[in-house]
């Protein structure tokens, strides 16, 4: 597959901010994926070039370190969801969940457009493979300061 870079013409980098909020459980649950949910005010705030899809970046909640992390935005069509969603894998193991606190983060490039699975197992090697693709890239490429410094 190949993975188109960030370029102005896609909207790449783009920025968002917001508070973590609920979403509907499944990834840690179901997927063992965890994942930070931003809320619908963030989602439609999104700029108009910014399609659904994968991609990568960097992500700060409060005051933490800065981390790499995977970016799902869309309708999940494997679950049916009716409405769209901005889910964050951040690549670190926090040992509590982070509800209500501010997550910021800076998406730097597209994996892949979104796709509909025949099985969860298909799902999960999909993600597996979005989460290496994106610590080679994010490891090739260390400008996570650009945004977090204000």
């Amino acid at each position: 597959m190949s993975h188109p870079e960030s370029t102005k013409e896609n909207g790449l980098p783009f920025y968002a901010s917001g508070l973590v909020v609920k979403g509907f459980g499944r990834g840690s649950k179901d997927l063992g994926i965890p994942t930070a949910n931003f809320s619908r005010d963030v989602i439609k705030d999104l700029p108009e070039n910014i399609s659904t899809g994968v991609y990568f970046g960097w992500a700060q909640v409060d005051k933490s370190p800065v981390y790499m992390m995977v970016m799902s935005i869309g309708w999940n069509p494997f679950y049916q969801n009716i409405e769209k969603s901005m889910e964050i894998h951040i690549l670190k193991q926090f040992d509590e969940d982070f509800y209500g606190s501010n997550l910021k983060v800076k998406v730097v490039g597209f994996i892949r457009p979104e796709l509909n699975f025949n099985s969860v197992d298909e799902l999960v090697n999909t993600i597996h493979s979005d989460i290496a693709y994106a610590k080679q890239k994010l490891d090739e490429n260390d400008n996570k300061d650009v945004f977090f410094d204000l």
